[in-house]
This record gives structure tokens, sequence and C-alpha cells, in this order.
């Protein structure tokens, strides 16, 4: 395997970007049958796992900032996969539920997003796997506060973890 090295390429920032853009294009080409993004997949796979949780949350769940993730929802529940049903005592809330069309698409699409994980990291061997996954993991959790829409636990879980405390 031949690559164009220069010195962009030698840099972390520049190299993370790259790979987010082709494990972007692997996911969408094992899954180009089922009009879904990455992001798409992650939001309805956190509400399928999380039903009545409100935007707020899914953003902190699956680390979107809020403007982004009203426009992904919008798009779920244009396609029928989500609905976002207002709560009672607070019309401002929308608690979100998958339907089920999109329990349906989350079961039809599974194969082709493990296809998708398991192509983006095929250069490596089970060893190397297990090292750069750690290793990314790390690289994550470490800069998470870096984000702009850090990673973090929903609200129910923070109050649940103070209680505890």
């Amino acid at each position: 395997m031949t690559a164009v090295l220069d010195y962009q390429s030698l840099k972390p920032g520049h190299l993370i970007r790259r790979a987010q853009q082709i494990a972007v294009a692997i996911f969408m080409e094992e899954c180009a049958g089922f009009d879904l993004t990455p992001v798409q997949y992650a939001a309805l796979a956190a509400i399928d796992a999380n039903p009545g949780l409100d935007a707020t949350r899914l953003s902190y769940l699956i680390a979107l900032d809020r403007s982004t993730i009203g426009s992904v929802l919008e798009r779920l529940e244009a396609k029928g996969w989500v609905e976002r049903t207002p709560e009672a005592n607070d019309r401002r809330i929308k608690r979100l539920r998958i339907r089920p069309a999109g329990r349906r698409l989350l079961a039809d699409v599974e194969e082709a997003v493990e296809r998708a994980q398991q192509r983006i990291v095929a250069p490596l061997d089970a060893d190397e796997r297990r090292i750069f996954l750690r290793l990314l993991a790390r690289l994550v959790e470490c800069n998470n506060e870096l984000s702009r829409a850090p990673a973090r636990p929903g609200p129910e879980s923070l109050a649940a973890q103070g209680a505890q405390s």
C-alpha cells in the first residue's frame, strides 16, 4: 500500500479527520439502501435504548450540539422512524420514542452497520485493533471536555450519581 505522505498526513488532527471521512464513506456505502447517515443511526439507536428521553439528553448521549440534534430529529420524524411527544406538564419538552418503522430499520440495518465497523479496522490485525481502539477511546475520553459537544451522561444519570455519593 502506497500513500502520499506529506507533513500534513503526519499530524494527528489531519489523520483523525481523514479517518472520520473514511469511516463515514464506508458506513454510507454499506448502508446505501437504507437512507440513513451515521449520525441518524446513532440517534435512532440511542432513542431505542432510552425510550422517552428528550433532545437534550440525546445530545449528551451521542455528543451532538443542540442545533444539530434538532435537524437530525426533524429528519428522523419526517421519515416516520421517531415520534416526538410534548411533555404533559411542560410542552416545550418533547419526549422521543422510536416508531415501529424505526425499530424495523435498526433490525434491518444491523448487519450493514457491523460490516462497516469491521471494514473500518480491517487493515489492522486483531491485536492492532484492540490497541487502536483502546488508544482511540483514551484520546476521546481525555479530550472529551474540549469538544464543542462533549459526551455526557443524561441528567437522570447525573442525578442518580449524586444520590449515590
